[in-house]
């Protein structure tokens, strides 16, 4: 018998379920795309701390797609409550607010993972071979959770979906390029580095990059990324909380 998040859970999976292929197709393109002229048209002959920028680029990508995968998950949320009245539902089921947020944030993480799954397909294309040891698992599965926890928390606090694209416009897509996915950060400033490395995808990409690259994991980094997400979580039961309010 299904209790708690795994109902929460179990019901985003099979929408998913229902609309892979599709899913997929849009997984695809935008890596494709970067891949294709970044990756393989301009960077073919630049070289990065001893690999070609297409080792560079993916691991970047897979940080990004991560993200922006896990964070999407606030979409469907609006969708199930502006037009379904889902939440409703929940709201009145004997489902706790942690049990509920668990439920979407794990869902988030699945299709961050799927997304990344993609991406590495895409690499054996273009023949482009790295270590997919557990650090690198663990650091996607570290960024997954944070996003996709901080998803669910303003998915409760938008009002329609023009708030929503608001926020992706001000905190996802800044952060997809500026979190060193595309270009090591160390060429910039150091001032905006400094900045930068407030990023919680900074942390990522760099982990998921060493990870891939058989290096040494730094630790702190994987702490950074596990302390904010730890927040990011309770604060999603919080705006949960207010919500059912």
């Amino acid at each position: 018998m299904i209790h708690g998040w795994t109902a929460v859970y179990s019901r985003e999976i099979l929408i998913l379920r229902r609309r892979l292929s599709r899913m997929i197709s849009v997984w695809s393109v935008s890596p494709l795309l970067y891949l294709v002229a970044f990756g393989y048209a301009m960077g073919k002959d630049i070289t990065i701390t001893g690999h070609t920028y297409l080792e560079f680029l993916i691991p970047g990508l897979v940080a990004m797609s991560s993200m922006t995968q896990a964070f999407a998950i606030s979409s469907e949320i609006n969708i199930s409550r502006f037009y379904w009245h889902i939440f409703e539902e929940f709201q009145v089921a004997p489902i706790s607010s942690c049990a509920y947020v668990l439920g979407e944030v794990f869902a988030g993480v699945t299709r961050a993972f799927l997304a990344v799954i993609v991406i590495l397909f895409f690499g054996i294309v273009f023949d482009v071979v790295l270590s997919y040891n557990l650090f690198f698992w663990i650091a996607i599965f570290l960024n997954s959770f944070l996003f996709s926890s901080l998803g669910v928390g303003l998915a409760m606090l938008v009002k329609s979906h023009a708030d929503q694209a608001l926020l992706s416009s001000f905190i996802i897509t800044p952060m997809a390029f500026l979190g060193g996915t595309f270009f090591p950060l160390d060429r910039l400033p150091v001032w905006s580095q400094k900045v930068l490395f407030c990023l919680p995808l900074t942390h990522a990409a760099k982990e998921i990059r060493a990870a891939s690259f058989g290096q040494q994991p730094d630790l702190a980094g994987y702490l950074v990324l596990a302390a904010i997400g730890g927040l990011l979580f309770f604060l999603a039961i919080v705006c949960v909380n207010q919500a059912r309010d």
